[in-house]
């Protein structure tokens, strides 16, 4: 008598196995138009479009917040600090990826560039 328990409960779990169950709106993916990820977008492109050369590193964090990526490093005693902002959108996976954010690049606190021409030219 077990052993027609165990097998009818593994047979309902493996049938159950390829079930998805979707909870909530889609706010964070493409379907919300009000979605997190496009007003971020939206005020990160409005804030860099703004941006000037020279601008210090602490400044543009301030009005941009937490990059989504960062990256630095030093040479010839040179600081070199890539923060990297979504911009826009490429794939409808609900991550953020690096090649949908634009690079700020900045040397010694200072902002040298911004986009992939300034980040190829590292």
């Amino acid at each position: 008598m077990n052993y027609l328990k165990v097998l009818t409960v593994a047979t309902a779990l493996m049938a159950l196995s390829g079930c998805v169950v979707a909870i909530g709106d889609n706010d964070d993916h493409d379907g919300g138009n009000n979605s997190s990820w496009k007003k971020a977008q939206k005020l990160n492109n409005q804030v860099i479009s703004q941006l000037n050369l020279g601008a210090e590193l602490a400044s543009v964090r301030g009005q941009l917040g937490t990059p989504d990526f960062s990256e630095s490093f030093r040479d010839a005693g040179n600081e070199t600090v890539v923060l990297f902002y979504r911009t826009h959108h490429e794939h409808s996976d609900g991550e953020t990826s690096k090649d949908e954010c634009t690079p700020l690049v900045f040397k010694n606190g200072v902002l040298t560039g911004w986009g992939d021409k300034a980040y190829r030219q590292l």
